[in-house]
């Protein structure tokens, strides 16, 4: 006689990892982000994603990427499929020290760069000095 012990809480999350994905699956569009002097650079790994299907917003300080990669459609069976499929985005909040009116993206090899220079506002500047000691007085008013 063969025992066999259920664990109903095991087989739901075995069905919800395959309805849903794992959750030590990468996300859909992978980054990395980091300072190159005066710019910010991010890079999003996009395989198998249109260059056409791309769209990069801004929107006050929030950049968003949205692609979409399609899923094939024909006569075959799937054996495996791990690589998401569909539309996804990503939203990253961006400082005010950025200027976002110089935003610049280019797509090459399945990686989405854009780059976000510092704004002028925000770079170091330096001060000069004066010697006059009427520096922070109000002017003199002649009526």
């Amino acid at each position: 006689m063969l025992l066999r012990t259920t664990d109903p809480f095991r087989d739901f999350d075995r069905l919800t990892q395959q309805l849903l994905g794992t959750t030590n699956r990468p996300a859909a569009m992978p980054m990395d982000a980091w300072r190159e002097g005066e710019r910010f650079v991010i890079e999003f790994d996009l395989p198998g994603v249109a260059r056409e299907s791309i769209d990069i917003d801004v929107e006050r300080n929030v950049l968003t990427v949205r692609a979409e990669r399609v899923a094939r459609n024909s006569d075959w069976e799937s054996l495996a499929s791990e690589r998401p499929k569909g539309a996804f985005s990503r939203q990253l909040v961006l400082g005010d020290n950025l200027d976002l009116d110089r935003v610049e993206a280019a797509y090459t090899d399945g990686v989405l760069r854009v780059v976000v220079p510092v704004a002028e506002k925000a770079k170091p500047r330096k001060i000069e000095i004066s010697s006059s000691p009427d520096i922070g007085k109000p002017a003199e008013i002649s009526a």
